[in-house]
């Protein structure tokens, strides 16, 4: 059975580099709204691009490229 975020089922289990699940609650709490933010303002970017003539498709590779250059840039600081 997959371990389950504690304060929200359809949320990710927050984990270290070492794959150790986050386990202070003020931090999962903290992770959780940025996260479930984050996920509006996606929505809101696909909505306003697709309205405005934008392929799909194409915003979802700018915003997955766009997120894996932030991984790469934040583990070089």
């Amino acid at each position: 059975m997959d371990r389950l975020n504690p304060l929200g089922r359809a949320l990710p289990l927050w984990s270290s580099e070492e794959g150790a699940p986050i386990a202070c609650i003020e931090k999962i709490k903290v992770m959780n709204e940025n996260y479930v933010e984050l996920q509006a303002l996606f929505h809101e970017f696909l909505e306003d691009g697709v309205l405005m003539g934008c392929s799909e498709e194409m915003l979802r590779k700018s915003v997955s490229q766009m997120a894996l250059g932030e991984l790469s840039d934040a583990r070089l600081a």
